[in-house]
């Protein structure tokens, strides 16, 4: 009796058991192919799509091996340590169109693929030193219609892969030539919108959008926002000559010696002339040479001595094959000189041969003749 009454007492707590295991299970599944409910997704092509659905936090119970998630036109307020963590291998990243205001230093954190990053049109006004840290990879960065007055210096740390940078429509005044030149593989730039203030400060950053544009570089335009006689000019068409008081401050760049030639050989007559009219106004710094003119005049440079060098090596060949054919001349003379002789001698001895042989015939025919 007691035996019986165990094993109805064991039955129950067996199928209790399998039906929390067969929960547990298909609550597993679930999780690890199933798609948040405010989401689009694709698993065949690995996308998750979150446009548009008034999300305020980043979905959870995301696929671990999403390659592709986009958020844009949400109202996204704060990214948090943890957002991607449940997305490692992402390598596109959308985030424009919210309302960012917060982004914890450790948001990016272990996203090492990343590929692109957009967090254009949203309200941020700081960027951590170590925000893009984690992010080696990252070749896209757009960071327009934002708030954001600075860069940290730290930026080209992670950024050595980047090749498009958007900064259009922030509230940067001035940019260090050094944050953009770190950024050896850098192909597209965008700078428009922001109120730059073109003054001595920036300079560096003139020279530096030149020889960027010489390699091959693809910008926009740069419009000054401040001084008031310098407002809505493109700061790459400002002539050198209003940067005048400005050259000492851009000896640091390299390319700054450009724009001291001028200064350093002057002519001695517009010495002279400036030392006749010292009572007439302040003296007028003599105009910086532009990097384009420079570039120019060592290519025509360039070009007329690739041109001498062919008329030198023209003559060259000339001055050879005349030699060459004189010289064979010169030796076909000789030679003909030297057969001349033999043959003449060689037509005498015939003619010899030929009187002998008819004094011989004579003789015998008389010696016929008298017999």
């Amino acid at each position: 009796m007691a035996g019986r009454t165990r094993e109805l007492l064991a039955k129950p707590t067996l199928s209790c058991g399998h039906i929390i295991w067969t929960l547990s299970a298909m609550l597993a599944i679930q999780i690890a192919s199933g798609c948040p409910t405010a989401c689009t997704c694709y698993p065949k092509i690995k996308v998750v799509e979150c446009r548009g659905r008034g999300l305020r936090d980043i979905p959870r119970q995301l696929q671990l091996n999403t390659l592709e998630l986009y958020l844009e036109h949400n109202r996204i307020r704060i990214l948090g340590s943890t957002a991607f963590r449940e997305t490692p291998l992402l390598r596109v990243l959308n985030l424009a169109n919210n309302s960012i205001t917060t982004i914890s230093t450790n948001t990016f954190q272990g996203l090492r693929g990343l590929l692109v990053l957009n967090l254009a049109n949203n309200s941020i006004q700081d960027i951590d030193r170590h925000l893009f840290r984690p992010i080696r990879s990252l070749s896209d960065l757009n960071l327009s219609h934002n708030s954001i007055s600075r860069l940290p210096a730290t930026l080209p740390d992670s950024m050595h892969n980047l090749t498009r940078l958007s900064l259009r429509h922030n509230r940067l005044q001035k940019l260090h030539w050094m944050l953009l030149e770190s950024l050896t593989k850098l192909q597209i730039l965008s700078l428009h919108g922001n109120p730059w203030k073109c003054d001595c400060q920036l300079i560096s950053l003139k020279l530096w959008l030149e020889t960027f544009l010489f390699k091959g570089g693809i910008m926009d335009e740069i419009r000054c926002a401040q001084p008031g006689d310098l407002r809505e000019e493109d700061l790459r068409n400002i002539p050198y000559k209003l940067f005048g008081s400005c050259l000492n401050i851009s000896q640091r760049h390299p390319l700054a010696h450009l724009h001291h030639q001028a200064t350093e050989h002057e002519s001695p007559y517009s010495s002279g002339n400036r030392g006749g009219d010292s009572g007439c106004g302040a003296k007028q710094r003599a105009r910086p040479p532009n990097l384009r003119h420079a570039i120019a005049t060592v290519a025509i440079t360039g070009v007329v001595c690739g041109l001498v060098c062919l008329m030198m090596l023209g003559a060259a060949v000339y001055g050879c094959t005349y030699a060459a054919v004189t010289a064979r001349y010169q030796r076909d003379l000789r030679q003909a000189e030297r057969v001349a002789p033999s043959s003449r001698q060689s037509s005498g001895e015939g003619k010899e041969l030929r009187r002998d042989s008819t004094l011989s015939a004579a003789h015998a025919h008389a010696c016929s003749a008298s017999m």
